[in-house]
């Protein structure tokens, strides 16, 4: 599990500092930042439950609304057929760039339950 969150503790901070020519860069940063940090107190063998109640709640509601929201993931699959994310990195289209976005909270959210489902196992 080390050497996984050593891996994601680079990935998340290499993906905060991707987003700060962003349009919602305020949002993107702490997001993964944050999770880069649970990634961190994972691999010092550190677990404080409330950080990933805190974590997980605001991941998971913020992928709610981008899953339902009119430009969301549902848009993108029933509207537009599922289209191409990845045909070019600007995204031009409201519907590509909130997809991508549950994408990159999806990773997120999967990352931390791992954590979290570990630490668990470790103080056991």
């Amino acid at each position: 599990m080390k050497i996984l969150n050593v891996l994601f503790i680079i990935i998340f901070v290499a993906f905060a500092a991707l987003q700060y020519n962003d349009p919602d860069p305020y949002i993107w940063i702490p997001i993964y930042l944050y999770a880069a940090f649970l990634c961190f107190l994972s691999n010092k063998n550190k677990y404080y439950p409330a950080l990933y109640t805190v974590g997980l709640t605001v991941y998971l509601s913020y992928a709610a609304y981008l899953f339902f929201d009119k430009t969301g993931v549902l848009n993108w699959v029933k509207e537009h057929d599922a289209e191409n994310l990845v045909q070019t990195m600007k995204a031009t289209k409201p519907w590509i760039e909130e997809t991508r976005e549950f994408g990159g909270l999806f990773i997120v959210i999967i990352v931390l339950i791992v954590n979290m489902i570990s630490s668990k196992k470790n103080k056991g």
